[in-house]
């Protein structure tokens, strides 16, 4: 303590002794604004003010509703133009042929490409996939287009409306709609009606008590039918194209064949005889099916496997000019898929305690009855397909059996899964693999696809290790990076090529003959040089099924007639066999 006091006391004598004056503290300076800046800081709250009121900054926050417009009567029908679009080339072009039979106003929107998919960025939400961006962004590319031809945004909120397919599931497909109705509100075209067609549900947008779209048993199977024409005529274009001897001439056999089948089903004529036309023109077309091509499967994502054009950066075009046979999956097959979805809940709903309540419940419902309605459809839908195939030339052409998919992708992907392809992309890669169906398999779809590159990818990844001389490549597509997909599908057509060459001559070793000895015969029967014959399938690419079917005939002159009697002996033996 005595310390502490002569400290104090040297402290204060050393302060004492210094002569200094303690200053005084002086808090809260500020220094005084002239009237030059008290004007500036006004000018400046007062635009802020003025671009805050522009800008709506102000109001309260409203988050974005769908308005949901139902409206479209028969009243509107006479001055209301359908806009169509979404599916490939031709069958967009048919639909809408099949609509204007019908009596309505149509119109084809252009194949989605790359400044439709800016405008879809441009006003389309974040995170959304490339269907949405492409076709989305398609349909405010041509409102903006009739926007600057004169029509004012009522003029076209009033007189148009665009029908799309929708559906629910565990992707960003269920949203697609809203997506629309959001990115038009914003592109200027608010209340414009996208009236969304449920893959199971029919049309749920028109509504009341006089719709414009009368959904009959007319209207369906009028759609139905012209889905049907165009897979048919894009099979038989991707089946005869690679082999062409002259380039562009299945192209433009094509062309006068969908204009023959387009006003065919415009004027409702007889379907058999725009078919056979359709038949004549393509006979024109010279092939050469002795060239050794790869065949590709693409399967995926709907949309991104279907599409022709910026969508899939035109991969079915590249793979082709790559010196590939593409095979395609056709709409019809996506039909078959559906109808088997309801037999098969329905046969699993069965074997519950009692029935269920459910929104797809079997209360009140004849589950037999369903289920022979359901196999009514499917026979139906086969039969329909193939006499339009044989009809125009499209000969043994494979549709696939749905419970057969299904069984091969059961141990790998649970069948109760749905959303996207389900389990079909699975159980088509195993049945390439196993069954020899294609030389290589592309997966293609949209960046981040849960059902798709989610879920389906990885289960392939396994699926590749089991069957090791399997050729898989899935791609996504985000719309840029197209030379990086070019290139990853090139590297794997190497080996694809590769494969493709020594099946074929390890096939013309089998049989002991050569190549040219093949074209040869063949040149001399006109049968197997038609652009309508298609080999038998044994293998995987088209060159080597050829040499399986035509060498026999070149070995033994006599094959044929004994084919033929195997056959009736086949008959007469399975008839004997049931009848005991």
């Amino acid at each position: 303590m005595q310390r502490a006091d002569l400290e104090g006391q040297n402290g204060q004598t050393a302060s004492q002794s210094s002569g200094r004056r303690a200053l005084p503290v002086i808090n809260n300076l500020k220094p005084q604004k002239s009237a030059q800046e008290l004007a500036i800081e006004e000018e400046l709250r007062r635009f802020e003010s003025e671009q805050r009121a522009a800008l709506g900054l102000d109001r309260a926050t409203t988050h974005f509703t769908d308005p949901n417009p139902q409206f479209f009567t028969r009243e509107q029908r006479p001055k209301t133009t359908v806009l169509v679009g979404g599916l490939t080339i031709a069958h967009d072009y048919l639909i809408s042929a099949t609509l204007a039979g019908l009596g309505y106003r149509v119109e084809t929107l252009d194949n989605p490409d790359s400044s439709a998919l800016q405008l879809g960025k441009e006003f389309g939400n974040r995170g959304q996939c490339n269907p949405t961006y492409f076709n989305v962004g398609n349909l405010v590319k041509r409102l903006n287009e009739l926007h600057a031809q004169g029509l004012s945004p009522k003029q076209i909120v009033d007189g148009y409306v665009f029908v799309m397919p929708g559906a629910c599931g565990p992707c960003r497909f269920g949203s697609y709609v809203t997506e629309y109705r959001k990115a038009l509100r914003d592109a200027g075209f608010d209340g414009f009606r996208v009236l969304l067609f449920q893959q199971q549900g029919g049309l749920k947008q028109v509504t009341g008590d006089d719709p414009g779209l009368d959904l009959n048993p007319k209207f369906f199977v009028s759609l139905l039918f012209a889905i049907m024409v165009g897979d048919a005529v894009n099979a038989i274009g991707y089946r005869m194209r690679p082999y062409e001897t002259q380039q562009g001439a299945t192209d433009r056999a094509l062309e006068d064949c969908k204009r023959t089948l387009a006003e065919m089903l415009r004027t409702r004529s007889n379907p058999v005889v725009a078919l056979l036309q359709c038949r004549r023109m393509l006979r024109s077309v010279e092939v050469d099916r002795t060239q050794v091509k790869p065949k590709v499967a693409v399967i995926g994502e709907f949309w991104a496997m279907t599409t022709e054009g910026d969508g899939n950066y035109g991969l079915q075009r590249f793979l082709e000019h790559e010196g590939a046979e593409v095979d395609i999956q056709i709409v019809t097959n996506w039909v078959l898929y559906n109808i088997w979805e309801h037999s098969w809940d329905t046969r699993q709903r069965m074997t519950l305690r009692q029935d269920d309540n459910a929104n797809k419940g079997l209360v009140g419902v004849n589950a037999q009855q369903k289920l022979a309605t359901l196999w009514v459809a499917d026979k139906g839908l086969r039969l329909i397909f193939k006499s339009i195939a044989g009809i125009l030339g499209l000969h043994d052409y494979y549709m696939p059996n749905m419970d057969e998919v299904a069984e091969e992708a059961r141990e790998l992907y649970n069948n109760h899964l749905r959303g996207g392809e389900g389990h079909m992309e699975v159980g088509k890669l195993v049945m390439n693999v196993k069954h020899k169906k294609s030389t290589m398999t592309l997966s293609v779809k949209p960046f981040g696809c849960m059902p798709s590159s989610g879920v389906s990818d990885g289960v392939q990844s396994y699926v590749t290790e089991k069957w090791p001389s399997a050729i898989f490549l899935p791609i996504e597509t985000s719309g840029d990076g197209a030379v990086n997909v070019y290139s990853r599908v090139q590297m794997m057509l190497f080996k694809a090529r590769v494969a493709a060459r020594a099946e074929f001559e390890a096939t013309c070793q089998e049989y002991g003959v050569t190549p040219d000895e093949l074209r040869l015969f063949i040149a001399k029967h006109s049968r197997f040089s038609s652009p309508f014959f298609w080999p038998s399938h044994r293998v995987a690419a088209t060159a080597s099924d050829l040499v399986h079917e035509v060498a026999p005939y070149m070995k033994d002159p006599l094959h044929g007639v004994k084919k033929v009697g195997r056959r009736i002996l086949g008959l007469f033996s399975r008839s004997a066999t049931a009848s005991h």
